[in-house]
């Protein structure tokens, strides 16, 4: 199925030259001058190779079918990470890689989508946004206005964002899986 390139997101599976990629992160860049264009950062399926591919954003490329299942993450080790079929209860493993930047966001007994490409896992889709703990917040500077600026805070798996001023440390917030951004406070 043919899509635009600026409807790339990560844990698409394209098919591109002959071979299918994974899509682990995408950066759309708009110059000053000239049109804009979509930079991916995809890792083969099949060989586990990275490797980065840039498009205008009006180019299309190919999505391939995939088989998408409802799976729980169970654990994580060094190098792979487990998972259960919500349906059938078969576990299978992937590789830690397979979610590049947002693993940090993988917490025990998360649903999440596979996709599953010939009977193999390829790719995992995040929920889209996650509850996380701030562990480190910038004090208030003095002066600024809750509209004007973020200030730097590292939540609970390690990852930094940027969040409003008013937020201190302990604070539990909701945090956009796909952008690794702050959306609001959570409230429960």
């Amino acid at each position: 199925m043919k899509i635009n390139a600026n409807l790339i997101r990560p844990g698409n599976i394209l098919e591109h030259n002959g071979r299918q990629y994974a899509v682990l992160k995408i950066q759309i860049v708009q110059p000053g001058k000239g049109g804009a264009f979509i930079t991916v950062e995809m890792r083969d399926i099949r060989t586990g190779n990275k490797t980065n591919e840039r498009w205008r954003t009006a180019d299309t490329v190919e999505k391939c079918n995939v088989e998408a299942k409802e799976c729980t993450f169970l654990f994580r080790d060094d190098s792979i990470m487990t998972f259960m079929d919500s349906e059938s209860f078969e576990q299978f493993t992937m590789p830690n890689d397979t979610l590049g930047d947002t693993i940090g966001f993988l917490q025990d007994g998360m649903v999440v989508e596979v996709d599953f490409v010939e009977g193999s896992p390829v790719s995992i889709t995040l929920p889209e946004k996650v509850v996380m703990k701030v562990v480190e917040a910038d004090p208030v500077v003095k002066g600024q206005t809750a509209s004007s600026s973020y200030k730097p805070a590292k939540l609970e798996n390690g990852m930094k964002i940027l969040v409003p001023p008013f937020l201190e440390e302990g604070e539990v917030i909701w945090v956009n899986t796909t952008e690794c951004t702050y959306v609001e406070r959570f409230k429960g």
